[in-house]
């Protein structure tokens, strides 16, 4: 039956089952930076950034955030515009690292959940595209490691990253459960089901991407994600271009969208900003009790999905 028809029977109210909602919003707030060219050495560029990160945090805590989302190893340039060996020293250990230690006093000083997507040193010689998610108290979480690594022109990522081998685990943290999806993972819908299975309500979808063939995807991708498993969706971009690359501008309009699919908040295309969106997390019940996708699948009638000769 479609639901809109459902809505026009009259039922008596003695025997409407119970599906009171409590409210529970939740204030997201994603930072995109721009990272112009810095002189000096990579530890003094990450350095540069991570006070340019201290001032936009520090904003969108007296905006009230309360979940804090940086774009794509948001303390470096996007150095996978080239093949250069140099930049594998911009690796560090998570959380051991200076980058997670950080973000971990960040997100004590201002009671916030902080979500750091870097680039990890896991041993020598083996790196991985990592987003680190802390806790509002400091308390290091866990972290996801990058599933699908792309490689063509402009993005040569496959030569720094090796794909992910932590599966899609989900983060309980104080003010919702977060998943997250990095980037070229966003073409990839399986990750998103996963993620809402295991409990995720919001998906956390950082970004390096430029204005190239995927451009017209940007606003298509994430809203059909949300409708598709009844969850919110952030998506951080970078913003401006790169030197020394110049490979492509990254446009930012970083935004927040419901479980109806529908934008809460939008950036622009090229300013360094902080994007604040208040997700009800309640909207998520109204919509499965409409629309019973997780009753109704059949995963005994998927096994083409995962069979290797297909």
């Amino acid at each position: 039956m479609n639901p809109e028809h459902r809505q026009e029977q009259t039922l008596d109210p003695d025997e409407l089952p119970d599906v009171s909602i409590e409210r529970d919003t939740v204030r997201l707030g994603l930072i995109q930076c721009s990272a112009p060219f810095f002189e000096g050495s990579i530890d003094e560029i990450k350095g540069a950034l991570l006070a340019k990160h201290e001032n936009l945090v520090e904003d969108a805590h007296q905006r009230g955030a309360q979940i804090v989302a940086f774009q794509e190893v948001f303390n470096t340039p996007f150095f996978c515009a080239g093949e250069d060996p140099a930049w594998y020293a911009a690796a560090e250990q998570v959380p051991e690292g200076p980058t997670i230690q950080w973000a971990k006093v960040q997100a004590e000083r201002y009671g916030m959940v902080i979500v750091a997507p870097v680039y990890e040193r896991a041993m020598r010689g083996v790196y991985y595209n990592t987003t680190a998610v802390i806790d509002a108290d400091g308390t290091y979480l866990g972290k996801y490691r990058k599933v699908h690594v792309p490689q063509g022109s402009g993005f040569f990522e496959k030569y720094y990253f090796k794909p992910g081998n932590l599966g899609f685990p989900v983060f309980e943290t104080r003010f919702a459960t977060l998943g997250v999806v990095t980037c070229y993972d966003r073409h990839f819908p399986e990750i998103g089901r996963a993620l809402a299975l295991k409990g995720a309500e919001i998906l956390i979808n950082p970004n390096a991407t430029i204005k190239s063939t995927s451009h017209y995807m940007w606003k298509i991708e994430q809203p059909a994600m949300a409708c598709a498993n009844a969850v919110f969706v952030a998506a951080v971009n970078r913003v401006g271009w790169e030197e020394p690359w110049l490979s492509g501008k990254f446009y930012g309009t970083s935004y927040v969208v419901d479980p109806r699919g529908e934008i809460l908040a939008e950036g622009s295309e090229d300013q360094d900003e902080v994007v604040v969106a208040d997700c009800d997390l309640s909207v998520i019940d109204e919509i499965r009790h409409n629309y019973q996708f997780f009753r109704d699948r059949r995963p005994d009638a998927y096994g083409d999905l995962v069979d290797p000769k297909l």
